[in-house]
């Protein structure tokens, strides 16, 4: 299995307490901190305004972000789990993406899917299509990036977007481009999508739900001639590990606590139920069980977000040593 982990860059209000003068050290830091780590790839998310409720408190933008982190670092791959389509036009997004790789020598990753958050779209005025709508622009967005990574212009008359010649250059240093990471798990368009031209799709639930997702997603793959062992599934996972039980539960205690003064008691007791259903909470053998389970079911690529992370890194520590070594 391959890792990912997720930097904290304040959506999920986890730099809260931090002088935002003093974000951008902690959040390099433990970029840094994992390129040196076992983790494969670092990720962002590409949001606005905080989760589960908007706040004032600091959300940093995910692409300025991957041009910042390609700088600092030099090893880890990056990426953002996932960019929403609506926020960007697609040329520009590939001219974007391939400066990030420039940077970076060749390290970027392209999360991408049709988006979700409605309050944070309302907000900054793109409206909130139809989910048809949004997983059209998904599907007609992929393909000019596609075409410009990999002949350095696009054209398209789409419904939602419309390129004539637009040029991309320098083109990424990947070859083929930038990977498409296509999120979601929709089985009539994400899926078809991400068969066509995903190097890994990003999707959960349950084991029942993952193998029919994986499913799916085969039969795509056979429509279009396209061997399904090309495409990686990863899925994204909140993780607690302690040492012992008691351990995790008081780690979780401390996360609930640092969030409960902006969420409300319903969400916060939602947020606590997500965490305590999450295979990536417990001790380190608790989780190796669960994600070695996942791993028989087809999961090649585990991203892991540590609520902790801008706090206190000792969790993390314990998964660098003690999982990852039991699964890689």
């Amino acid at each position: 299995m391959r890792f990912g982990i997720f930097i904290p860059q304040g959506w999920r209000l986890d730099l809260v307490g931090i002088d935002p003068a003093q974000q951008w050290e902690a959040m390099n830091g433990l970029a840094q901190r994992a390129d040196t780590g076992p983790w494969e790839s670092l990720w962002v998310y590409d949001h606005f305004h905080t989760v589960p409720v908007a706040t004032q408190e600091a959300t940093h933008e995910a692409w300025t972000l991957m041009s910042a982190f390609a700088a600092s670092t030099t090893r880890i791959r990056l990426g953002q789990m996932c960019t929403c389509m609506g926020y960007r036009n697609p040329a520009y997004l590939a001219k974007v993406a391939a400066t990030v790789d420039i940077i970076s020598g060749g390290r970027a990753e392209m999360g991408i899917g049709g988006g979700w958050y409605e309050h944070e779209w309302r907000a900054y005025g793109y409206g909130f299509p139809e989910v048809r709508d949004r997983l059209a622009m998904l599907r007609e967005g992929v393909e000019i990036m596609h075409q410009a990574w990999t002949t350095g212009s696009a054209t398209l008359d789409g419904k939602y977007y419309q390129v004539d010649g637009a040029i991309v250059q320098p083109q990424p240093l990947q070859t083929d481009g930038i990977p498409f990471w296509i999120a979601g798990g929709g089985e009539k368009v994400t899926l078809k999508v991400a068969a066509k031209y995903a190097s890994y799709t990003n999707f959960a639930g349950s084991i029942e739900e993952f193998d029919h997702k994986r499913s799916v997603l085969h039969e795509h793959c056979a429509a279009l001639g396209r061997d399904p062992g090309e495409i990686t599934q990863s899925s994204n996972f909140n993780t607690i590990v302690g040492a012992t039980e008691a351990e995790a539960e008081e780690r979780l205690r401390v996360v609930l606590a640092r969030l409960a003064p902006f969420v409300g008691d319903e969400r916060l007791a939602a947020i606590e139920a997500e965490y305590r259903g999450s295979l990536g909470f417990g001790t380190p053998e608790q989780v190796t069980e669960r994600l070695q389970a996942r791993a028989s079911h087809g999961l090649g690529y585990a991203i892991h977000y540590f609520p902790e992370a801008a706090y206190d890194t000792t969790g993390i520590e314990l998964f660098e040593t003690q999982v990852v070594p039991a699964l890689s």
